[in-house]
């Protein structure tokens, strides 16, 4: 059984997020998604929050779990013995950031390998920074997010 996760802050997740959990959980046998809760940053949504929707957008797919995570991420996949780190790429400046945090990892954890998995074109620009200005405005958020999102959301900018 091949086992894999993907790890990120999710604030808030984006459709551009599902793609990469729907695609990579059609390649591995387990996909666990990961909420990052760092303490230095500050988020919009609480990492139950964040936890909360996830749960409710991946609850279809049978061979996906959500957990949070308020460690260093390879300290929890040496855990949880899992071996493949999935990151999402868009363009180059996410790739480089991500190689150069690959190679920390791998730093710290040689057994684990990272792979990077191109986003979709029409999610291309898809950010959630750009995603939380967007509902500050209260622009329509549908194309980007999932109804729970959008609703969560609504209700932060209200």
């Amino acid at each position: 059984m091949i086992r894999a996760a993907f790890p990120g802050s999710f604030d808030p997740p984006t459709f551009g997020h599902i793609d990469i959990i729907e695609r990579s959980r059609a390649i591995f046998d387990e996909l666990l998604v990961v909420i990052a809760e760092n303490k230095q940053k500050q988020y919009l949504f609480s990492a139950e929050e964040r936890r909360a929707m996830m749960v409710e957008m991946v609850r279809k797919w049978k061979n996906v779990t959500v957990t949070l995570c308020d460690t260093l991420i390879v300290d929890l996949l040496k855990k949880q013995n899992i071996k493949i780190m999935v990151r999402g790429v868009r363009n180059v400046t996410d790739f480089s950031y991500e190689s150069e945090l690959s190679m920390m990892n791998k730093a710290l954890s040689p057994g684990i390998e990272t792979i990077f998995m191109m986003t979709r074109p029409e999610y291309l620009v898809l950010r959630s920074s750009s995603v939380r200005e967007l509902a500050a405005f209260k622009g329509d958020l549908l194309a980007l997010v999932p109804p729970v999102v959008a609703d969560a959301l609504s209700k932060k900018y209200n």
